[in-house]
C-alpha cells in the first residue's frame, strides 16, 4: 500500500490499541484496592487491525468523525501510546504537531522553554543554540521570548510551540489539527512552511478536517471509521466517500447565541429553498438556490438594508452581499416582509457552511439586528466536480 518505488518510512502493521472503559467510580484508594477484582469495565477498541505505509517524501492525510481514532494513530506513531496488537515503526527523526506547547514549563521564559521542547524532541542542545534566532523571528515573539510563558496568550502559546516543531528539522512531520493556528499572518506562514517540508521531500502525516487541505497537500489519505480503515487511495475518492457519509442525515442547523441589535425590524425567519421553491437542507453546488427571508417590524422602518455573508468552517469569509449592491430597496417593513436572494446556480463547493445577516439602517451606523453565523448548512458535490471554496462556472472550448 505504499508509493510504488520509494521505501517506506511509516509502516503501521495490523494495529490495535485498546482501552479499559470502567462502569464505576471509587470515592478512595481504600475503596479501589478493596474492589478492584470486582470492577466492570469493557474493552474499548480505538483502532482495530490497521495497515498502511508511507512512503518517504509523500504527503499522507488521515480523515474521519471526531472520536474515530485519527489522535490516537497519530500518538501511536509518536511512541505516546503502546499498540496492543501489531507494529508501528517510523524510520528517521520526528517531530508531532498534535497538542502545541506540550511539555512547555509555564514559569520558564519562552528562550528557555525552546531548549526544553526541543530537548523533548530529541533535539541536541548545540542544533537548537544554531536555529535559535530563526525558530524566534518564525514565531513572531522576538519582544516576549524572555517572558515567562505563563503570561502568554493562548495565540502566542501554540505560535512558540509550532515554531519549534517545524524548525528542528524532521525527517517525518506528524500534524493534528493545527494548519490554523494564530492570526492570518501566521497561518500564510504556517501553510508555506508545510510546503517547504513537502517541497523538500520530507514524510508528512496529516490528520485534519479541512477536506481542501487533503486534496490540495496529500498524495494519498486514509479514511478510518470507528477505529477501523475503511478506505485508502487518492485524497479526492477518499474525501468524497467520507463527506458522502458525514452529510447524510444531516439537517440546517441555527443558533442565535451571537445576536444583537437595536429591534425595530427583525429576521424572524430563513428558508433555503430549491429551483422548484421547496425546502431544501443539503442544497447541491451548482444548482439554484434561494435563500428567503422574513422580515417583521411593529412600526414602519424605512429603507432598512439586509446584507448575508457565507463563511466557511474556519471562519473565512467567502463571500458578502446586501440589497444596495445588487440595486435593490426595501422600501419599507412594517408587518411582515419576504425576501429573498436567488441563485442561479450555487458556486459553493461541497463541505459545510455559515450564513451571517445583518439589518442595518442606509449609513450602516445603525444595527436593527445581527445574526452571527446563525445558520449551518451542507452543499453536496455537484455533478461538475469542481474543487476549492467555490466554483468558477463557465464552460470549456477546445
Amino acid at each position: 500500500m505504499s508509493t510504488l518505488g520509494a521505501e517506506p518510512v511509516v509502516r503501521v502493521s495490523h494495529l490495535s490499541k485498546r482501552f479499559r472503559l470502567f462502569h464505576e467510580r471509587h470515592q478512595s484508594l481504600k475503596q479501589s484496592l478493596l474492589n478492584r477484582r470486582r470492577s466492570t469495565y469493557e474493552d474499548f477498541w480505538a483502532l482495530r487491525d490497521i495497515s498502511f505505509d508511507v512512503a518517504e517524501g509523500e504527503t499522507f492525510g488521515i480523515v474521519g468523525h471526531n472520536g474515530s481514532g485519527k489522535s490516537t494513530m497519530l500518538k501511536c506513531l509518536t511512541e505516546i501510546l503502546e499498540p496492543d496488537e501489531g507494529s508501528v515503526s517510523v524510520n528517521g527523526t520526528i517531530s508531532a504537531l498534535l497538542e502545541l506547547g506540550a511539555g512547555f514549563h509555564p514559569e520558564l521564559s519562552g528562550r528557555e522553554n525552546i531548549y526544553l521542547n526541543a530537548a523533548i524532541l530529541g533535539v541536541p542542545r548545540k542544533y537548537v543554540h544554531d536555529r535559535f534566532d530563526q525558530i524566534v523571528e518564525f514565531s513572531g515573539l522576538e519582544q516576549f521570548i524572555d517572558t515567562p510563558v505563563k503570561n502568554y496568550s493562548s495565540g502566542m502559546f501554540v505560535r512558540l510551540g509550532f515554531a519549534v516543531a517545524v524548525n528542528v528539522d524532521p525527517d517525518v512531520l506528524i500534524i493534528d489539527e493545527v494548519l490554523a493556528v494564530g492570526d492570518a499572518d501566521f497561518q500564510a506562514k504556517c501553510g508555506d512552511k508545510i510546503a517547504e517540508f513537502r517541497d523538500r521531500g520530507k514524510t508528512i502525516v496529516l490528520v485534519t478536517h479541512d477536506m481542501g487541505d487533503v486534496v490540495r497537500l496529500c498524495k494519498r489519505a486514509a479514511w478510518i471509521d470507528h477505529g477501523r480503515l475503511r478506505m485508502i487511495g487518492p485524497p479526492s475518492e477518499i474525501t468524497d466517500a467520507y463527506l458522502e457519509t458525514a452529510h447524510s442525515g444531516r439537517a440546517i442547523t441555527i443558533n442565535d447565541t451571537m445576536r444583537w441589535g437595536s429591534g425595530e425590524v427583525k429576521i424572524t425567519s430563513i428558508e433555503l429553498l430549491d429551483g422548484a421553491e421547496q425546502p431544501v437542507a443539503m442544497p447541491r453546488s451548482g444548482e439554484p438556490l434561494a435563500i428567503r427571508f422574513v422580515l417583521s417590524a411593529d412600526e414602519p422602518v424605512i429603507d432598512p438594508e439586509l446584507t448575508l455573508a457565507v463563511f466557511d468552517q474556519s471562519g473565512t469569509l467567502i463571500s458578502e452581499v446586501g440589497t444596495r449592491s445588487r440595486n435593490t430597496r426595501i422600501d419599507q417593513v412594517h408587518g411582515h416582509r419576504q425576501v429573498t436572494l436567488e441563485l442561479d446556480h450555487l458556486s459553493l463547493t461541497e463541505g459545510t457552511y455559515e450564513l451571517t445577516a445583518k439589518l442595518h439602517d442606509e449609513s450602516g451606523q445603525r444595527e436593527f439586528d445581527v445574526r452571527t453565523r446563525f445558520v449551518k448548512f451542507d452543499v453536496l458535490k455537484g455533478t461538475d466536480g469542481d474543487r476549492g471554496l467555490v466554483t468558477l462556472g463557465g464552460r470549456w472550448n477546445v
